[in-house]
């Protein structure tokens, strides 16, 4: 298996009475190219008992909301300046029951119209498993009914579908720190150049007037049209001094093969940080 090779579809939270626990999925992001025009995923379930798979498609892309934080943004139906894959994307079956420490892949199939101009487009995967039943508590047995919640677990991944020439990039403004308490809060807009979404890792350091690096931090970042994320690192109880937040952004993922990121130049920047 490869670093990214199995994630959980969710987690239950519900105790030790729920013994299903839906499936895994391989991989958690999927890359497709015009020339091949197909693609697969592999759902394991581990437990103990068979979980039926529901797998739909649909158009969506991650943003940053008011308070910075990464949320999904769907559009039921997107337009032709939307570069969604969600119309001509295909998965088979649909509908899969996985047995007990079995494994099934679902194919993917792309048939995009003729006249496709070169870039990038998007769609979402969503399996949704049936994870089993939980028992309700405090109902009275009347004539041996029993009655219970069946819950689902569901997860959503990405796919990006590229034809011809397809390139990157990230330009960084409005930089800024904040020291609050034992920590600095750092936020920028992040905005993509290009015509394909920026797949790439967040180095921050926060050094003091000595040279000290005295906090960082390492956060993946997915940007598809422009984020204004926020992140707070720890500098402890660092002294009152003149510290600087130094950003660096590169094209490279511990949780993507090489071979998958569209690469451009490291872009930096850095920035006094308010007491």
């Amino acid at each position: 298996m490869s670093r990214a090779a199995w994630f959980v579809l969710g987690t239950l939270g519900v105790g030790a009475t729920l013994r299903a626990q839906g499936v895994m999925i391989a991989p958690h992001a999927v890359f497709m190219s015009h020339g091949a025009r197909s693609g697969a995923v592999t759902l394991l379930n581990p437990g103990t008992e068979p979980v039926e798979v529901a797998v739909s498609v649909f158009y969506g892309y991650t943003a940053t909301d008011s308070t910075g934080q990464l949320t999904l943004v769907t559009v039921d139906h997107p337009d032709s300046t939307q570069p969604s894959a969600s119309g001509w994307l295909q998965a088979f079956p649909r509908r899969l029951t996985v047995g007990p420490q079995e494994q099934q892949v679902v194919r993917l199939l792309a048939t995009p119209p003729a006249n496709l101009p070169d870039g990038e487009y998007w769609a979402r995967l969503a399996f949704t498993a049936k994870a089993g039943q939980l028992p309700v508590a405090g109902v009275s047995d009347t004539g041996n009914i029993k009655v219970g919640l069946t819950l689902q677990v569901r997860t959503v991944i990405g796919l990006h579908y590229r034809k011809g020439v397809v390139r990157t990039g990230i330009a960084v403004s409005g930089l800024h720190a904040l020291r609050q308490g034992d920590s600095v809060v750092v936020q920028a807009r992040i905005e993509r150049q290009g015509n394909a979404a920026y797949l790439g890792t967040v180095h921050g350091t926060v050094v003091a007037s000595n040279g000290r690096v005295v906090g960082a931090f390492h956060v993946p970042v997915t940007v598809f049209y422009a984020n204004e994320p926020r992140w707070a690192v720890s500098i402890g109880a660092a002294p009152a001094d003149s510290y600087r937040l130094r950003l660096e952004i590169t094209t490279e993922r511990e949780d993507l093969q090489p071979e998958l990121l569209l690469q451009s130049p490291v872009v930096r920047d850095s920035v006094e940080v308010t007491p």
